[in-house]
C-alpha cells in the first residue's frame, strides 16, 4: 500500500486509506474544480504510513497496554494515560523510508507553489472497517508549516493526535476499537487568509435544521479562531432556492465583534500568533455582498454533489478561506453536517416556553447568541482554568471563556453551557447541538457576572438572542405534531413577527404566513425612526445623533440602512416559507409608538388617542411620513425583485376610505411597487366598519382582504381595548362583531376576492374558527401555538 498519494488521485472511495477529510478534498479537486470551486492541493500521507510508523517502532503492544488502563470515570488518570499514549507516538522516530517519501512529496509541492511553501498539516482519521464513521474535529491541525524539519515534526504530532483525550472519549462513547482507527494526514497549500479572512459555512440553519439556507460565519485571519470559538464572527444567511434562480437573496447580516485574528508570526516562519483587529475593521463586515453570494453558490455545488452521491439529502459543513494576495475564495474542507443530517424523522416539535409573567422578578445577567431552542435551570459552575473542569457536577450550568475539545467528557454532564466568546460554529455551539442542550455563546462577560453556586436560567427559546437570568424561572415544554396527515377544510396560515423564529416555525403544518408584522423588525433590528434617516438634520440632540451613527456605521446613505435591514429581516420570513404565500403588512405603529423609536420625537405628533389617530394608510401618502414610506416600499421591492421572493403579498392596514386606498396604491406605484407587475398582489386589512360596509368598492382597489378582528371588534363595540375599565366588554364573539365578520366574508366572496383573518379570535376561540369556515372564509391565520390545536379541532369527526 502507498505511503503518499496526490489529492488528485483520491475520491470518497478511498476513505479507508486517506480518511474522510482527505477523501473529500480529493473528491472536490477531481470533480468540482470544473464547476468553479477552488480547492488548494498538496499530498496525502496515508493511513498505511501511520500503521508503518507504529509497527517500525514496536508501539502496538505498549499502546494496547496503556489503552487497557483507561477509565472514563477517573478523569485525572484518564488525562495522564492520554498524555502517555501521545508521548509514546510523538517521541518515536519516523521510519526513514517514510521520511524520504514525505520530503520528496514536499519537494515536488515546492516546484508547484514555490520554495519553502507554507502548508497546513491536517489530520484525517479513518476506521477501516467502518468507513462511514466521522471523526471530524477530534484530531489536530497545524498551520503555516514551512521546511522539511517543521513538516516532519507536525507529522509526528498529527499521528499522536489520534489519541487526544477528546478522540479517546469519542471512540469509547461510540464503541470503536482504538487500534482499528488509523490516521492519514493531508499536507495542503496554505491560503493566505492571514491577510484577509476565513470561516465556516453550513448548507442549512444550524439551529432549526431548516434546509433552504446557507449559513456563513466569517472573521479576519486564519480560521482556527472561529472553530475554537475564541472570536465572535460575522454571520450571514443566503436563501438557496432563489440564489439558484439567479437572484441575490442575502438574508440576515449580523456583525460580529472580531476583536482579534490569527496571523503568521513575523519572526518565526512556522508559527502563528493572535493580534488585535483595528477598531475600524471590527465595525465592518469582512466579506462583501458579492463574496457572500459566491460562497453560497459554492456551498450549493458541494451539497448537490454529495447529495447525488449519497442519493439522499446531505447537508454540508464547509471551511473556506479568502487569500489576501490573489483575493480569491477557496474551499479548504467539506464534510457532512453531523447533527441534523443524523436526526431521525421526528413527528413532534418541542417548544420550550418560559413563564414570561414572572420575568420582571428575574434580572438578566448576560446575553449572547442562543444555540438550540431550549431552556435549562441549575447551579452555575464557573470554570476559568482547564485544570478545574473536573469540578463540574452533573446538571450544573458550565460557564467558561471558551470550551476546548478536551472538555467534551465534562460538557456531556452539564445542563447548559455559557461562554464569553464564540459564534454559532464554535466548539461550544457544535457540541451543545450534538448533546441536545442549550448554550449561549459570545456573552463577553459571563465568567465575570455569573458566580459559582448561583442558580440561573439559561433561556434559548426566543430566537437568535439568548438570556441568562438570575434565578430559576418556571418553564413548560409544549409538543406539536408536525406530520399529522390531517387536512384542514381551509388553508391554515400563521401570524409571525420575529424573523428569528421563522426557520423553526416553517416546519409546522401551515400553508404560509397570513400576517408578517414589520413593527417587530423596525423596533428590534432597526430601532431608528425612518424620518430621522431621511432628514437627519432635524435631529439636534447630540446623544441621539450619536446613537443613530453607531447603528448605521458603514452607511454613507443612512436611508439605505433602513432599506437593507428591513429587506433582510422581512425577507427571512418570506424565505422560510417560500414558495408558500407570505402576507407582509406595512408598518402599523401608532404615533406614540413611533415616538419611542430613536429620533421619533422630532417627527411625531402628540395625540390624545393614537389608536384613532395618525396611523396606517393615512401616514403613507401624507407629507409628514411619505418619505419614510418610500423606504418601506424600496425594501419590499428589494425582497421581491432582487431576492426573488415573489411569494410576498403586501397588505395595507387601517384604510379608512376608498379615496385613501387609491392614494396609497398610487404612492406605492410611484416607489416601484406596481400592483399586478411581476404578480404583485396588494391586500387590505379589513378592520374598520367602513371596510365592511364599502367592501364592494374596496374590492375594486385591492386583490384580497384579511380581517383584523382585534381592531374590528373595538371599532364595532366602540371601546378602547387598551383601557382596563372597559376591557371586559372586548369579545370577538359578540353578535354585532359576528355580523360584521359575516358581512365582510360575504362581500369578498360576492366580488370573487380572497378573504382571510389574521386577528386573535380564531386562535382563542374554536367556535369563532368554525363560524368563519361556515361563512366561507378563504383562510385562517393563527398564532404558531394554535396551528396544531386548531387543525385537530377542525378535523374532528
Amino acid at each position: 500500500m502507498p505511503f503518499i498519494k496526490p489529492f488528485e488521485s483520491v475520491s470518497m472511495n478511498d476513505v479507508a486509506l486517506v480518511g474522510g477529510k482527505n477523501a473529500s478534498l480529493g473528491e472536490m479537486i477531481t470533480t468540482l474544480t470544473a464547476k468553479g470551486l477552488l480547492v488548494p492541493s498538496g499530498f496525502i500521507i496515508t493511513a498505511e504510513a501511520y500503521r508503518h510508523h507504529l509497527a517500525s517502532n514496536n508501539l502496538i503492544k505498549p499502546l494496547e497496554a496503556l489503552i487497557a488502563k483507561l477509565d472514563r470515570k477517573d478523569l485525572d488518570a484518564f488525562a495522564v494515560i492520554g498524555n502517555d499514549i501521545r508521548s509514546l507516538i510523538k517521541n518515536a522516530p519516523l521510519p526513514q523510508d517514510l521520511v524520504e517519501k514525505i520530503t520528496q512529496a514536499y519537494s515536488d509541492m515546492q516546484k508547484r507553489y514555490g520554495t519553502l511553501c507554507d502548508v497546513a498539516v491536517r489530520s484525517s482519521a479513518t476506521a477501516e472497517d467502518l468507513p462511514e464513521a466521522s471523526f471530524a474535529g477530534q484530531q489536530d491541525t497545524y498551520l503555516n508549516i514551512r521546511g522539511d524539519k517543521d513538516l516532519l515534526v507536525a507529522v509526528s504530532n498529527c499521528f499522536a493526535s489520534l489519541f487526544t483525550n477528546r478522540a479517546i472519549s469519542y471512540r469509547i462513547d461510540h464503541n470503536f476499537d482504538h487500534m482499528s482507527v488509523a490516521l492519514s494526514i493531508g499536507v495542503q497549500k496554505m491560503i493566505r487568509s492571514d491577510k484577509a479572512c476565513s470561516g465556516v459555512m453550513f448548507t442549512l440553519d444550524t439551529e432549526s435544521g431548516f434546509p433552504d439556507v446557507v449559513m456563513i460565519n466569517a472573521s479576519y485571519g486564519l480560521g482556527e479562531n472561529i472553530v475554537q470559538g475564541t472570536v465572535n464572527p460575522d454571520e450571514f444567511y443566503v436563501h438557496k432556492p432563489t440564489l439558484k434562480l439567479g437572484f441575490k437573496p442575502l438574508l440576515k447580516k449580523r456583525l460580529g465583534s472580531k476583536t482579534h485574528k490569527m496571523t503568521y508570526m513575523q519572526n518565526n516562519a512556522s508559527a502563528t500568533v493572535d493580534i488585535d483587529v483595528p477598531v475600524e475593521d471590527r465595525a465592518r463586515y469582512c466579506l462583501t455582498d458579492d463574496e457572500i453570494l459566491s460562497l453560497a453558490h459554492q456551498a450549493i455545488i458541494i451539497e448537490e454533489h454529495y447529495t447525488a452521491r449519497k442519493k439522499s439529502w446531505c447537508p454540508m459543513d464547509i471551511e473556506w478561506a479568502k487569500d489576501g494576495i490573489d483575493g480569491k475564495l477557496y474551499i479548504i474542507q467539506a464534510r457532512p453536517e453531523t447533527v441534523h443530517s443524523n436526526e431521525q424523522h421526528q413527528n413532534v416539535l418541542e417548544e420550550f416556553v418560559l413563564d414570561k409573567a414572572k420575568l420582571k422578578d428575574y434580572p438578566v445577567i448576560v446575553t449572547g447568541k442562543s444555540i438550540g431552542r431550549k431552556i435549562a435551570t441549575g447551579k452555575a459552575r464557573v470554570v476559568t482554568d482547564a485544570r478545574s473542569i473536573s469540578s463540574v457536577q452533573p446538571g450544573e450550568i458550565l460557564v467558561t471563556e471558551i470550551t476546548d475539545p478536551d472538555w467534551e467528557p465534562i460538557m456531556k454532564i452539564a445542563a447548559a453551557i455559557v461562554t464569553n466568546r464564540g459564534g454559532r460554529s464554535s466548539h461550544a455551539a457544535i457540541v451543545s447541538r450534538e448533546l441536545g442542550i442549550p448554550a449561549i455563546v459570545g456573552t463577553m462577560e459571563g465568567t465575570e457576572k455569573i458566580k459559582t453556586g448561583q442558580i440561573v436560567t439559561v433561556d434559548c427559546s426566543n430566537g437568535d438572542e439568548g438570556n441568562v437570568y438570575d434565578g430559576a424561572i418556571a418553564f413548560s415544554v409544549k409538543k406539536m405534531a408536525l406530520d399529522s396527515g390531517l387536512k384542514s377544510p381551509v388553508p391554515l396560515l400563521m401570524n409571525l413577527g420575529n424573523p428569528d423564529e421563522a426557520f423553526g416555525l416553517s416546519k409546522l403544518p401551515s400553508d404560509g404566513i397570513g400576517l408578517a408584522r414589520l413593527e417587530f423588525i423596525i423596533s428590534n433590528s432597526i430601532q431608528i425612526h425612518p424620518m430621522a434617516l431621511v432628514h437627519p438634520e432635524r435631529v439636534t440632540d447630540g446623544a441621539v445623533r450619536q446613537s443613530i451613527d453607531a447603528l448605521t456605521h458603514g452607511y454613507t446613505d443612512k436611508k439605505q440602512f433602513f432599506v437593507d435591514k428591513l429587506a433582510q429581516e422581512a425577507g427571512t420570513i418570506a424565505a422560510a416559507f417560500y414558495p408558500r404565500p407570505v402576507i407582509i403588512r406595512l408598518s402599523d405603529f401608532k404615533s406614540n409608538e413611533y415616538r419611542s423609536l430613536i429620533g421619533g420625537a422630532y417627527f411625531e405628533p402628540v395625540e390624545e388617542n393614537p389608536m384613532l389617530g395618525f396611523r396606517g394608510a393615512s401616514r403613507y401618502h401624507h407629507e409628514r411620513y411619505q418619505d419614510a414610506f418610500a423606504l418601506e416600499c424600496h425594501a419590499l421591492k428589494k425582497i421581491r425583485e432582487e431576492m426573488g421572493l415573489t411569494n410576498v403579498i403586501i397588505m395595507i392596514p387601517f384604510v379608512r376610505t376608498v379615496d385613501e386606498a387609491q392614494a396609497v396604491i398610487k404612492t406605492m406605484k410611484q416607489y416601484g411597487l406596481e400592483q399586478g407587475k411581476n404578480g404583485l398582489e396588494i391586500y387590505m386589512m379589513c378592520e374598520i366598519p367602513s371596510n365592511v360596509l364599502l367592501v364592494d368598492q374596496f374590492s375594486k382597489v385591492f386583490d384580497g382582504f384579511s380581517i383584523g378582528s382585534n381592531d374590528l371588534t373595538q371599532m364595532t363595540l366602540g371601546l378602547d381595548r387598551d383601557s382596563e375599565l372597559v376591557s371586559s366588554l372586548f369579545d370577538e364573539r359578540n353578535e354585532a362583531v359576528r355580523m360584521m365578520l359575516s358581512m365582510a366574508i360575504q362581500g369578498a366572496k360576492r366580488n370573487k376576492k380572497k378573504i382571510g383573518i389574521c386577528g386573535q379570535a380564531p386562535s382563542d376561540y374554536p367556535e369563532i374558527a368554525q363560524f368563519l369556515i361556515e361563512q366561507g372564509i378563504s383562510s385562517l391565520s393563527l398564532n404558531p401555538d394554535s396551528i396544531v390545536k386548531t387543525l385537530l379541532q377542525l378535523t374532528k369527526k
